[in-house]
């Protein structure tokens, strides 16, 4: 996240939908170690990680996402083989661009009111409860 209150999003070279960066740990690697790793591997961006802002469960898949705030320490927006296009969206386009469940976390990162805990089935939101 930028000062700006823009958010750093990719699109996705395989599918082509906008997501946030991110991957899979490394066996040996910390939750935000990876998170670095990952953002700048996708984007060519270095980051500070700051906090957990959620924790997303795709019901469908098992798998289990974690998000964090982090601020840019330097860089320079590029593509990667992840990635065909890397964007500071406003959390509008973020809105416009992504699918529920991806926008979502980068809106939930926004509010400060961390962390979310959430489940969706790869497509939608699945209420609490």
């Amino acid at each position: 996240m930028r000062e700006d209150g823009r958010l750093l999003a990719i699109r996705r070279a395989d599918n082509g939908t906008w997501e946030l960066p991110g991957g899979v740990l490394e066996l040996a690697e910390t939750p935000e170690a990876g998170v670095a790793r990952e953002v700048l591997e996708e984007t060519g961006i270095h980051v500070e990680v700051d906090e957990l802002t959620g924790v997303y469960k795709n019901t469908t898949r098992g798998i289990v996402a974690l998000v964090f705030r982090c601020k840019p320490s330097g860089g320079t927006e590029r593509t990667s083989s992840e990635s065909t296009a890397v964007s500071w969206l406003t959390p509008e386009e973020v809105s416009e661009r992504m699918s529920e469940v991806f926008a979502i976390r980068l809106l939930d990162a926004l509010d400060g009111s961390g962390p979310h805990v959430r489940s969706h089935d790869g497509t939608q939101l699945i209420p609490a409860g």
